[in-house]
């Protein structure tokens, strides 16, 4: 039942789907609930393989519109939680303070100019590169469709627990006193089992390219959280969590043209 009500505690934080409970939010469960990022992405994934596949095969819709509503589907499914985190991060970093005024623009709930021009790039290079993917499609985009999301998500955990807070509270804070090392031991786990199913499907190399570009993704934003912002937030992590989503697109983007996936 931990295990399950901290599932439940991952989905009612960082997604849309509605889960009218009262969960205990002791170390013990948010512990649980860190656990299951790789499974919230993996829900994500399947949600954008659904989609994809009912659209491209069921209906007479043109790839514009698959695109748009996959394009979408990641909007809607994380209520845009992220989205906010890569604003307010935007907006800090954009104003060229040093760390503490940085902080405090991020706790700031105004929108600048910075954050809405960074936001409209980042949804526009998602939708371009989600488009050309479904202009070159074929059986296994889907697959690997489904990786980006777990990949992202789980690189958002990784982050939550090697990266040091920022700040002595808010939710980022919460979480992370609560995820302990032990939840890398798991998130090997759930990686080498993708890589078992893409062996299986005969996609390994594509996954593990994925895997690796999720790797400098999360390199990457662990310097610039620390040199950048003096440490993770919750809205750091939200961003990071994006842009890596973005980035991965891009690799499954390049290798639709340069592999012939």
């Amino acid at each position: 039942m931990v295990w399950l009500r901290g599932m439940l505690i991952a989905f009612q934080f960082f997604t849309s789907v509605p889960v009218p409970l009262k969960l205990p939010m002791d170390s013990r469960h948010l512990n649980k609930a860190v656990k299951m990022f790789p499974l919230l992405g993996l829900t994500q994934g399947f949600l954008y393989a659904a989609l994809l596949y009912g659209v491209s095969e069921w209906t007479p819709f043109s790839t514009l519109t698959a695109a748009m509503i996959l394009w979408l589907a990641g909007i809607i499914f994380t209520g845009g939680i992220h989205l906010d985190g890569w604003i307010d991060a935007s907006d800090a970093y954009f104003s060229y303070g040093d760390k503490e005024k940085r902080l405090d623009i991020m706790s700031d709930p105004r929108t600048g100019a910075f954050g809405v021009l960074s936001v409209i790039v980042l949804l526009s290079l998602r939708f371009f590169f989600i488009y050309e993917i479904l202009l070159l499609q074929n059986s296994g985009t889907y697959f690997l469709v489904v990786l980006i999301p777990y990949f992202s998500k789980t690189l958002m955990g990784l982050l939550l627990v090697t990266v040091k807070s920022a700040r002595k509270e808010g939710l980022g804070t919460l979480f992370k006193q609560a995820a302990g090392l032990g939840t890398l031991g798991f998130y090997s786990i759930c990686m080498i089992a993708a890589w078992a199913a893409s062996f299986f499907a005969g996609l390994l190399p594509g996954s593990l390219i994925l895997a690796a570009a999720a790797a400098i993704a999360a390199f990457t934003a662990a310097k610039k959280a620390n040199s950048w912002f003096g440490g993770m937030t919750g809205d750091v992590l939200g961003a990071s969590t994006e842009g890596a989503e973005v980035f991965l697109w891009m690799i499954l983007w390049l290798l639709h043209y340069y592999a012939m996936l």
